[in-house]
Parts: C-alpha cells; sequence; structure tokens
C-alpha cells in the first residue's frame, strides 16, 4: 500500500501580510520568510519518525528548501519533481490580488467563482496543472510501491491533486484548504486512493501561522 504525503511549502513574504499583501505567486522563485523557515523545521519535527523512503519538492526554492529540511530530519535527501510546480500565473504572475481584481475585475470574478473554466492570459488552466500533477503523482507510485513518500507542493497544485483522488471535481477547487506548511495524507489500496488526513497544521501550533 504506497501511502502518500503531500505538504504545502512554508510562508513566503508574498503570502498574506507582508509585502503589501498577498500576491500571485506561480512560478516566481520566491524564497521561504523567516516564518516559512520555521514553519517547515515544525513539520520535519511532526514526521520526523514516520517511515518516509523518500521526499519529493517541486523545484521552486519555497518548496524545495521545505522538502530539504524535511529531508534532513527522515534521513534522506530531497529531490526535485517539476510536476509539483505552481500554476503559471502568466500576466498575473508576481502582482498582487488586489491589484489583479482592481484592473482585470471580471477575469479575477470568474477566477474566484469558476476558476475550473479560466485559463489566464499566458498562463495555466487547473486542467493543465491537474495533467501534470497526476502525472508527477503516478511516476512516485510507480517507483515506490508500497512505501512512503512525501511531496512538498503549492497551494494550488495540492488543492487539484486533493480534488481530482476526492472525485469531486475542479469545480470544487476553492473548498479545498491549505495553509502554509499542512499536511495532507492519502493511501492507495487496489489503485483506489483513500484520503486519511487533509490541511492539518496541529504541528504549528507553537508558531505563528500564516496564509
Amino acid at each position: 500500500m504506497t501511502r502518500i504525503v503531500l505538504v504545502r511549502h512554508g510562508q513566503t513574504a508574498w503570502n498574506l501580510g507582508s509585502a503589501g499583501g498577498e500576491h500571485f505567486r506561480g512560478q516566481e522563485d520566491v524564497p521561504l520568510n523567516d516564518l516559512g523557515l520555521a514553519q517547515a523545521r515544525a513539520t520535519a519535527e511532526r514526521v520526523r519518525t514516520w517511515p518516509i523512503a523518500a521526499v519529493y519538492g517541486s523545484p521552486l526554492r519555497r518548496a524545495y528548501n521545505t522538502a530539504e529540511i524535511i529531508a534532513q530530519a527522515v534521513g534522506r535527501i530531497a529531490r526535485p519533481l517539476p510536476g509539483l510546480l505552481d500554476i503559471h500565473y502568466g500576466r498575473w504572475a508576481g502582482r498582487s490580488v488586489e491589484e489583479v481584481a482592481r484592473e482585470e475585475p471580471d477575469l479575477f470574478r470568474q477566477w474566484m467563482e469558476a476558476p475550473h473554466t479560466v485559463t489566464i492570459p499566458g498562463g495555466e488552466s487547473l486542467a493543465a496543472v491537474q495533467a501534470r500533477a497526476m502525472a508527477a503523482l503516478d511516476e512516485v507510485r510507480s517507483r515506490h510501491p508500497d512505501q512512503m513518500v512525501l511531496l512538498v507542493g503549492h497551494q494550488v497544485v495540492n488543492r487539484v491533486i486533493l480534488c481530482t483522488i476526492l472525485g469531486i471535481g475542479l469545480e470544487a477547487f476553492w473548498r479545498v484548504g491549505q495553509e502554509t506548511c499542512c499536511i495532507n495524507v492519502f493511501h492507495y489500496r487496489d489503485g483506489v486512493p483513500y484520503v486519511d488526513l487533509i490541511n492539518d497544521t496541529c504541528h504549528l501550533a507553537h508558531v505563528a501561522q500564516g496564509g
């Protein structure tokens, strides 16, 4: 039985509460801030004794550094997995949510109300993210049958993966919470995914929590 531990990266300066409000991060390579590093260390302590056979992370620094911190705690070496990259936000990348909402109100409203119908100009759709993320997940499962594997991704890619394995469709994208450095766990039995844990942040109780 393959078990997947899916983690979101720690906080960055472009998350809520800093750098002039939340920004569309996407594939912009924003590093962890001090809180994000503390969250990653707390997550590493949470899983230190788990029988994790391998650790993979999105190649973007905020996710890969989180993966490296966790990998060190469990005696593994983090490996990059491009399929876990965050969504490409196209012309929204690097802009604040407030700016996009003000300057492109119709498309922003569509993104908030029906995200599965949106392809941001120059960027990706959720369906495109789904295709590469699920292909990456299949690759991990084939490499590690009957093992526990930890993956570090991003808010968007994690939500897409969870919507897919839950069978609830990408229209439910906003209904799946993913806080920074949350833990999700699911396993496969006879090829069918079963979810054990979603958006768990109890290990972050002693550190400040960010968006």
